[in-house]
């Protein structure tokens, strides 16, 4: 080890117990305001872990958790192994894929659109009614998409009876399913999406754009050479987070729009873990179904962050 490098580590001044103390009761302020977080992550997320043993047994109610039967990996090969199993993950990485592909693109695309609205007043109203629909519940959507493309007086096939004298089957075509569901995510939380990215738009340096301005960039050229690297940070935390959720596509929104006819194209893992858990009471079963998908939604966590690594970002550890 290098002479110089030794030296500065002796040189450098440890912390003991009550300095360290001293540094925490300084800042007890900004780790009080931790305690609700650290609380929320210890009761709704590390705690739930005990259950995933569930996944390994045969749970029954009465016998309770630990008086429950052992049966390792026999939920696994029965998932596995069942016909469904092929048709649930293509259905679940079919929407997975739409979601990444399309609606994540949008919402930095729509946060570039309001960045560059320069009248305020106007702004702020435009933010707030990308908004709005946020606020709405899956079962608003539901509502009113059933009210815009029902066969039987919907608005939307009322117009193209009355142009083609024909109706569409939105709500029950397989072939419409996912665009449909796509469709309702963009236009619900598509606004929402974008406050990270114009939280980190406002701190662009104002004065790169000058220098570039000054230079003859137009407008494009400042979006493609300034804007995008600089929340490119942003973006691929981002993403890399969100592959933590590439299967979790959100069980109220299919499972409201999934009916007998559309099932087929339908039935993800959530709408699965659902009929089959609470419905049939296969709680040990359904639990391993929800295991997998966790599982493989840390793998893509891990690769994504190491690609991220390979390009030169940071990731996010």
């Amino acid at each position: 080890m290098n002479i110089a490098k030794i030296e500065a580590r002796a040189a450098k001044p440890k912390l003991g117990i009550r300095p360290r103390f001293g540094v925490v009761w300084k800042y007890r302020w900004l780790y009080a305001f931790m305690i609700p977080g650290i609380l929320y992550f210890i009761i709704f997320k590390y705690v739930p872990l005990w259950g995933l043993i569930m996944a390994f047994k045969n749970y029954q109610p009465y016998a309770g958790l630990m008086g429950s039967e052992w049966v390792g990996f026999a939920h696994f090969q029965h998932f596995f192994g069942m016909d469904e199993f092929w048709q649930l993950f293509r259905n679940t990485l079919l929407l997975g894929l739409y979601n990444t592909v399309i609606y994540f693109p949008i919402t930095i695309v729509l946060a570039l659109l309001l960045n560059e609205i320069r009248k305020e007043a106007f702004k702020r109203v435009v933010q707030t009614l990308v908004y709005v629909p946020h606020f709405l519940s899956w079962v608003v959507i539901a509502g009113i998409s059933y009210v815009l493309l029902s066969t039987e007086n919907g608005i939307i096939n009322s117009g193209i009876t009355a142009l083609s004298g024909q109706t569409v089957e939105f709500l029950t075509s397989t072939a419409w399913f996912r665009p449909l569901i796509i469709l309702q995510l963009i236009w619900k939380d598509a606004g929402w999406g974008t406050i990270i990215f114009l939280a980190a738009l406002a701190g662009v340096n104002t004065q790169l754009y000058e220098a570039a301005r000054m230079d003859g960039a137009s407008r494009f050229r400042l979006l493609w050479h300034i804007t995008l690297p600089s929340i490119r940070s942003v973006i691929v935390v981002l993403f890399i987070l969100r592959m933590g959720t590439f299967l979790d596509l959100g069980f109220e929104q299919i499972f409201l729009m999934l009916n007998a006819i559309n099932r087929e194209v339908g039935e993800v893992f959530d709408t699965y873990v659902y009929r089959v858990g609470l419905l049939q009471g296969q709680f040990s079963y359904s639990t391993a179904v929800g295991l997998f998908k966790s599982v493989i939604g840390f793998i893509l966590v891990i690769l994504a962050n190491k690609i991220a690594k390979m390009f030169g970002e940071e990731g996010i550890y």
